[in-house]
């Protein structure tokens, strides 16, 4: 009797047993996505973008540079010019629930233009800016339209690591690839690549899957030079993005060119599961004077 007393009031003063944790899903990050977006369409791209971004948000046009500094600089527009839409259909987040990405089509004056490509960070007071806008003009015109299901990024189960340790290993990672890509950018790519992964930046629709990374990775240059400039990683330090210089020589001529990228720590691993080449336009001809 006297041990049925004592396990009733051990078990009545024992803490309760810790409720599940929901698991951590971008849908955060495609909400916030869908607000920037709906802004965008009802503000405008200037007021949109400022509201959206984080202080220490960057763009590259066509150097990386203060986003707050291009925007505020650019002229505010008005209710009649012509809009910008977007919508995300596939995006990641990081274990810890503070970094995450969406990708999908935007259309400009109602003509579908490429693929944006979208950084967010969760900020010390928990609403979500952007770090990172930019997009190609890959093909969407088979890309489903807006509101429909947004795929996810699936996140593997990684111990966590310190995020300064973390973050070297990825610098690490970038270093291999930048060494290989000199003498083979294709083999180089098809080490690191997840085949969950998307690559981007040709005409064609984005790569999205091991079997179609052939063709993207055929229509860059053969070899390339890459340069890191920067990032950031998750407080999980299973998440990263990246930045840098890409250069190649295209027609005996010397291209300059950005890298923007998501690394994702797997089992065996770090793995790039977002890779885009951000290409300036030639220039324009001069003008000629009669």
């Amino acid at each position: 009797m006297r041990l049925a007393q004592i396990l009733a009031i051990a078990a009545a003063i024992a803490p309760p047993a810790a409720a599940a944790v929901a698991p951590v899903t971008p849908a955060p990050v495609v909400a916030a996505e869908r607000a920037f977006a709906a802004d965008g369409y009802a503000l405008g791209i200037k007021k949109s973008f400022l509201a959206h971004m984080a202080p220490d948000a960057i763009v590259i046009q066509p150097e990386p540079t203060s986003a707050r500094e291009a925007f505020e600089s650019a002229p505010d527009g008005s209710p009649t010019d012509p809009k910008l839409e977007w919508w995300p259909t596939w995006a990641g987040i990081a274990a810890s629930g503070d970094l995450g990405f969406t990708t999908g089509p935007y259309s400009f004056a109602g003509k579908r233009r490429g693929h944006y490509f979208t950084i967010w960070k969760k900020q010390p007071g928990g609403q979500w800016k952007w770090v990172f806008d930019g997009g190609v003009g890959s093909d969407a015109s088979a890309t489903p339209a807006a509101g429909g299901a947004v795929a996810y990024l699936p996140s593997p189960k990684v111990p966590g690591l310190y995020p300064e340790g973390a973050f070297a290993r990825v610098k690490e990672a970038e270093a291999a690839l930048a060494a290989d890509a000199q003498m083979d950018s294709k083999a180089a790519y098809l080490k690191v690549l997840a085949c969950d992964g998307r690559i981007q930046s040709s005409p064609a629709t984005p790569a999205t899957g091991c079997s179609t990374f052939g063709p993207e990775l055929d229509w860059r240059a053969p070899q390339i030079t890459f340069a890191h400039l920067g990032g950031d990683i998750s407080a999980a330090g299973d998440m990263a993005w990246t930045y840098g210089r890409a250069g190649w020589t295209k027609d005996g001529a010397a291209v300059k060119a950005h890298y923007v990228r998501i690394w994702q720590r797997r089992p065996e691993g770090w793995r790039l599961v977002f890779d885009e080449l951000l290409i300036p336009p030639p220039p324009r001809p001069p003008v000629a004077t009669p």
